[in-house]
């Protein structure tokens, strides 16, 4: 599994997510978040049907996968906000983006954002947003090296404990 020439990218279905907690887990940081057991926690599925619920085809909120050959080898959840700042434009949010630890460094992260760029634009947003751990200084330069900025500061409050 080593030519990402062949990825394919597909939103994810209910099926899909075995292999999208997988990928979460699949990380120093997820893997103290996530609970990859089998068969997956009801709350990842009331989870992905609440974003499903919320998704409609001018704003979706959806988990973006990329495919290699039948593998799924990255994902991330996109979202178009609308609102009313910056005169009501639309902007798009990234979040939970991760690549296999088998694939890494072959640019499928790099095709991942790439195309989510595109999705976003082509429905309207004329803003891309997310948040990165501090921790994660190769992932702050390879969002930089993408064209990001990090012109904001992000800010957090945990509302409750996770179970």
């Amino acid at each position: 599994m080593s030519d990402s020439t062949n990825l394919t990218f597909r939103y994810a279905t209910r099926e899909d997510l075995p292999a999208i907690v997988a990928l979460l887990a699949d990380d120093e940081k997820g893997k103290t978040r996530e609970e990859l057991a089998d068969p997956l926690p009801d709350a990842y599925y009331q989870a992905f049907d609440a974003m499903e619920s919320q998704s409609t085809d001018a704003l979706p909120n959806k988990y973006f996968l990329a495919i290699l050959g039948d593998e799924i080898v990255g994902c991330l959840q996109l979202t178009l906000i609308a609102g009313l700042s910056r005169r009501g434009q639309l902007r798009a949010q990234i979040e939970g983006v991760r690549v296999s630890s088998k694939v890494r460094g072959q640019k499928i992260g790099e095709k991942l954002i790439t195309e989510s760029i595109s999705i976003s634009k082509s429905l309207g947003a004329v803003l891309i947003q997310f948040t990165t751990d501090k921790t994660r200084k190769d992932a702050h330069r390879f969002y930089e090296r993408l064209g990001f900025v990090a012109s904001h500061e992000g800010m957090k409050m945990a509302l409750g404990q996770m179970p």
